[in-house]
């Protein structure tokens, strides 16, 4: 997973990276917005999903601490992170700014 994880946030167009757990409420609710923004924007964004407890070196590399943390990467660079859920609004705002 390591290479291919690799190869994914090296994208010309931002990639939203939802480290999530299976046993987690807060990131089964953060889930339908993802998949809204991923269906609102088409090829502009990507969005892909990580499960902590089956990639915990991947994780441990980003020092996510608390589920769910979205990343956004965009050319490989790591461009935000914050733990906790995000609305539609706040996703779309912090997509806009990312240069």
């Amino acid at each position: 997973m390591k290479a291919n994880f690799n190869s994914l946030i090296n994208d010309t167009r931002p990639v939203i990276v939802d480290f999530h757990a299976l046993w987690c409420a807060p990131c089964k609710a953060q889930s339908p917005i993802l998949k809204e923004i991923a269906t609102e924007l088409g090829d502009k964004v990507r969005v892909i999903k990580i499960d902590v407890d089956q990639n915990p070196d991947i994780a441990g590399r980003y020092h996510v601490q608390g589920v769910p943390t979205l990343a956004i990467f965009k050319d490989g660079e790591l461009k935000y992170k914050q733990a906790g859920v995000h609305s539609k609004n706040q996703l779309m705002n912090i997509l806009l700014n990312i240069k």
